[in-house]
C-alpha cells in the first residue's frame, strides 16, 4: 500500500487533481462553520441540545449536511436540494417526453437537462430556505436564539445566504468533477457524512465505558466490518447478460463482432430508495410532533410511537417503502423493451432468445429478479440502526446508530469505490500497479 501511495503521488497529473480535491473539500468543512448573519450560534447549539429533536426530518437532513444544517450556517441546506432537482428531473423523463427526448441527443441534450436543474435545484433551495427560516423563528424565536431583529431583513438575508451556499456547493462539485477526482458531488456528501465519525465514536465509547459494557463494543466492530461487506456486496453486485452480434461488412469483407454483455445491477437504484423512504416515513411523525396533536390524542399519540425510529412497525413500514422504491426506481431508469429494440437494430442477440419481445420478456424477468433480492439486501442494511436502537438504546447515540447502516454507509462505500476505480484507471494507464497489484483490478461480482 504504501508503494501505491508513492506512485500516486509520482503522477504530476493525478497529484493535482488529488490536492485539488481536498483543497476544495476543506474550504466546504469551513464554510459549513460559518454562521448565517444575525444568528447565535451558543445558543442555537444550546436549543437542539434541549429539544432532543432526534429521529426527525432535521436529523435525517442535517446527516447530508455535515452537521451545517443544525448550526444555521451558510451551507445549511447541503447539497441535497440539487440532488432533489436531479431525481424530479429523472422522474419528469418519463412524463414529459420532451425531456425524454433532450436525454438522447447527446452532451447538448445533457447540457440542456444539467440547466433545468440547476433552475429546479435554485427553486427548491428558496422554497426550503423559507421553510427553514419560517420554522427556526417559530421554534426558537422566545429562547433568543436568533438575536438580531426578526424582521423581513432577516428573513431576506437569511435565504440569500442559505440559497447562494447551496449554489456555491454545486459549482465546488462540478469543480471537482472537472478538475479533481471522482464525482464531486458524491465526495461533498461523503465528506459531510465521513467528519461527524470520530465525534460519534468518542460519543459511543464514552457510553460504553458509563455503562460498562465493553462486550457492546466488540459486537459493534464486528457488525460494522459485515455491514461494509454487505455494502460492497451490493454495490459492486451485476449480473452480465451474454450478447453476441451477427457479422458485418467493413470494406466488402465480412467480419465477426466481439461478443459483449448488458450488466444489469443487482441494485440499480442505488441510496435513492431509502432517501425517499426516509423522508416519507419520517414526515408524519414530524408534523404531529410540531402540531403537538400528539398529546392530546390517544390515536395520534400512538401513531407517533410507532413512526418512531426502533419500533417494529417502523421497521416493517420502512423496509417495504424501500422495496416499492426499489422497483419503482429501477424501472424508470431501466427499459427492457429499449434495450431489446437497440439489440435488434444493431443485429446482437441473447443466445438462446429470439430477438424483439422475447427478448424484453426475458430482460424484464431477470430485473425484477434481480431487483427483488437487492431490495430486501437494501432493506435488511437500512433497517440495522433501527435494530440497533432498539437493542442497544443506552449504549449507542442514534447519530452513531445511522452511521452503521442504511444511507450513510453505501454512500460513504460507493464513493469509496468509485475514487479507488478513477485512481486505479489513472495508475494503469501509466503502467503503475493498482490497488490490488499485478492485472487484478476492481470490478462488478456476477
Amino acid at each position: 500500500m504504501s508503494n501505491i501511495v508513492v506512485n500516486i503521488f509520482k503522477i504530476p497529473d493525478l497529484r493535482k487533481r488529488i490536492l485539488f480535491t481536498i483543497f476544495v473539500l476543506v474550504i466546504y468543512r469551513i464554510g459549513a462553520h460559518i454562521p448565517i448573519p444575525g444568528i447565535n450560534v451558543e445558543a442555537l447549539r444550546d436549543f437542539f441540545v434541549q429539544a432532543q429533536s432526534g429521529g426527525g426530518v432535521m436529523d435525517f437532513f442535517d446527516l447530508f449536511s455535515g452537521g451545517a444544517l443544525k448550526r444555521f450556517s451558510i451551507f445549511a441546506l447541503g447539497i441535497m436540494p440539487y440532488i432533489s432537482a436531479s431525481i424530479i428531473i429523472d422522474l419528469l423523463k418519463s412524463v414529459f417526453p420532451y425531456l425524454a427526448e433532450l436525454a438522447k441527443e447527446g452532451a447538448e441534450g445533457q447540457k440542456k437537462i444539467s440547466q433545468y436543474t440547476k433552475y429546479g435545484t435554485v427553486l427548491l433551495c428558496t422554497i426550503q430556505g423559507f421553510g427553514l427560516v419560517y420554522w427556526m423563528m417559530r421554534n426558537v424565536e422566545g429562547s433568543g436564539v436568533i438575536a438580531s431583529d426578526v424582521g423581513f431583513g432577516f428573513v431576506l438575508t437569511a435565504v440569500i445566504s442559505i440559497v447562494t451556499g447551496t449554489m456555491v456547493l454545486m459549482w465546488m462539485g462540478e469543480l471537482i468533477t472537472e478538475r479533481g477526482i471522482g464525482n464531486g458531488i458524491s465526495l461533498i456528501i461523503m465528506a459531510g457524512i465521513v467528519v461527524r465519525l470520530p465525534q460519534s465514536i468518542y460519543a459511543t465509547g464514552r457510553k460504553i465505558g458509563d455503562t460498562g459494557e465493553p462486550i457492546v463494543g466488540f459486537i459493534l466492530v464486528g457488525l460494522f466490518f459485515l455491514v461494509v461487506a454487505a455494502c460492497i456486496l451490493l454495490t459492486l453486485g451485476t449480473r452480465r447478460i451474454p450478447v453476441q452480434y451477427g457479422k458485418r461488412n467493413v470494406g466488402g469483407t465480412a467480419v465477426s463482432v466481439t461478443a459483449q454483455y448488458i450488466p444489469l445491477r443487482v441494485n440499480a437504484a442505488g441510496v435513492i430508495p431509502i432517501i425517499f423512504a426516509s423522508a416519507i416515513i419520517v414526515f408524519p411523525s414530524q408534523m404531529l410532533r410540531m402540531i403537538g396533536s400528539a398529546s392530546s390524542n390517544e390515536f395520534l399519540n400512538r401513531l407517533q410511537y410507532w413512526l418512531t425510529p426502533g419500533q417494529i412497525p417502523y421497521i416493517v413500514l420502512y423496509s417495504l417503502l424501500i422495496m416499492f422504491f426499489c422497483f419503482f426506481y429501477t424501472s424508470l431508469r431501466i427499459n427492457p423493451a429499449d434495450v431489446a429494440d437497440n439489440l435488434k437494430k444493431y443485429g446482437g442477440f441473447i443466445p438462446g432468445i429470439r430477438p424483439g419481445k422475447n427478448t424484453s420478456d426475458y430482460l424484464m424477468g431477470t430485473l425484477n429478479r434481480l431487483t427483488f433480492f437487492g431490495s430486501i439486501f437494501l432493506a435488511l442494511i437500512a433497517v440495522i440502526p433501527d435494530f440497533i436502537i432498539r437493542v442497544y438504546p443506552e449504549q449507542v447515540p442514534m447519530e452513531m446508530a445511522y452511521l452503521f447502516g442504511g444511507t450513510s454507509l453505501l454512500i460513504i462505500v460507493g464513493v469509496a469505490l468509485d475514487t479507488l476505480k478513477q485512481i486505479e484507471s489513472q495508475l494503469l494507464m501509466r503502467h503503475y500497479d493498482g490497488f490490488l497489484g499485478g492485472k487484478k483490478k476492481l470490478q462488478g461480482r456476477f
